[in-house]
């Protein structure tokens, strides 16, 4: 399929017959607004020079007027960012944690009610308790089982729900369209850390959900080499959250866009073998007889997934099991691997391993015994992996 038939001047969304791969590689930019270079110019710039007095004047209608507000590197992300969220618009930030937090400060204020799913990312647990809390916010943290029954807890001051979905660590599911119905129903905007599943395994907004969080360090990037995060909004709550990112004065920076935009290329194929290199490895663990549990939404013994199958399309290399044991036995299972690295973040083209830690939790603390450790599959070969992990159960054992 030739680039002229994915591009339109007027509008630079791709006909939607096309698929995830060929939006991917193409995406919204025409190489004819550069000469025909296939991938975007990495801009640095700061100042922009207008042709006359009238156009600095009426700068707000320009589509570039000064670097912190946007470039053609960072609007080219933006756009192939909107058009796999389906988004009214998308905004760029430093990281994945400034994409959580950017959009809670732009909806919430002294004196607001902000619910938020217990089992979500522990960051976005430390900015609610710490930065949220001292503005005033009272923050209340919810079970992800709760569906509509969170209508129970909403209040009149009540202007935020978050959730993240599946949980981190913990990977519940969460009926993402019955949460977001009862919070608008209340006049909530709901907000949904979507970094496990992508766009191409889920779309918050086409489930009730008005913003979409990403963590681009992870599946986008794909490479661990960059730092950065984005909020896809609908039309509702997209000016809002721009004009907030303005004010803040934060956004993302050219060289770290291009690394994205890269990685967008090849995010469907890498995710691909993502999830079927972890899905064999969690089958296998859950063979074992010195493993516990496994927690992965795409197994059939898992307790959300029906729920799961329901509103994903896919799922990704992020995965726990619990091994048999306790915080000895895990830390000489951890430290007997060679190919797992012991690091945190994922989404990258190493294989990662971690023990997991709920003790900030208040509800979702997860069932059953052992200790539990967070697997990220990388792109290595499924038979070393297993290989590594047998040397871990191994070390593991001995005790």
């Amino acid at each position: 399929m030739r680039v002229e038939q994915l591009s339109n001047e007027d509008s630079p969304v791709p006909r939607p017959q096309v698929g995830p791969n060929t939006r991917l590689a193409h995406g919204p930019y025409d190489p004819r607004s550069q000469h025909g270079f296939v991938n975007p110019p990495v801009v640095h710039g700061s100042t922009v020079l207008f042709a006359s007095t009238e156009t600095l004047r009426n700068r707000a209608r320009a589509t570039f007027s000064y670097g912190l507000s946007g470039t053609p590197t960072t609007k080219a992300l933006e756009d192939a960012l909107s058009e796999l969220e389906g988004s009214a618009g998308t905004i760029l930030l430093p990281s994945g944690l400034a994409a959580v937090s950017v959009p809670l400060m732009a909806f919430l204020s002294a004196g607001d009610h902000c619910l938020v799913v217990d089992s979500v990312y522990y960051p976005t647990r430390r900015f609610c308790d710490g930065t949220l809390s001292r503005l005033g916010v009272e923050v209340e943290y919810f079970d992800p089982h709760i569906g509509e029954g969170i209508a129970g807890l909403m209040r009149p001051e009540t202007k935020v729900v978050f959730i993240e979905a599946p949980g981190s660590n913990t990977f519940e599911i969460m009926d993402v369209r019955a949460v977001s119905d009862a919070a608008h129903a209340c006049g909530a905007v709901t907000m949904m850390d979507n970094t496990w599943a992508t766009p191409l395994f889920f779309r918050p907004l086409d489930h009730g959900v008005d913003l979409s969080i990403h963590a681009l360090t992870k599946y986008p990037g794909g490479h661990s080499d960059v730092m950065m995060g984005s909020v896809s909004a609908n039309n509702a709550t997209y000016g809002r959250l721009r004009d907030t990112q303005m004010q803040i004065g934060v956004n993302a920076a050219p060289d770290d866009t291009y690394l994205v935009l890269r990685g967008l290329k090849t995010m469907g194929i890498r995710l691909e073998r993502h999830r079927d290199s972890a899905l064999a490895l969690a089958q296998w663990l859950e063979g074992r007889e010195d493993v516990a549990d496994v927690l992965h939404p795409a197994l059939p013994s898992f307790p959300g997934h029906a729920l799961w199958r329901r509103q994903f399309s896919g799922a990704s290399g992020l995965f726990a099991f619990r091994l048999k044991g306790e915080a000895r036995t895990a830390a000489s299972f951890l430290d007997a691997l060679r190919l797992f690295g012991l690091g945190y973040s994922w989404g990258g083209h190493e294989s990662l391993a971690v023990p997991v830690d709920l003790s900030d939790r208040t509800i979702a603390k997860s069932s059953g015994d052992g200790a539990l450790i967070r697997l990220q599959v990388g792109l290595e070969d499924v038979i070393d992996l297993k290989a590594d992990l047998e040397a871990g159960f191994a070390a593991a054992n001995t005790l």
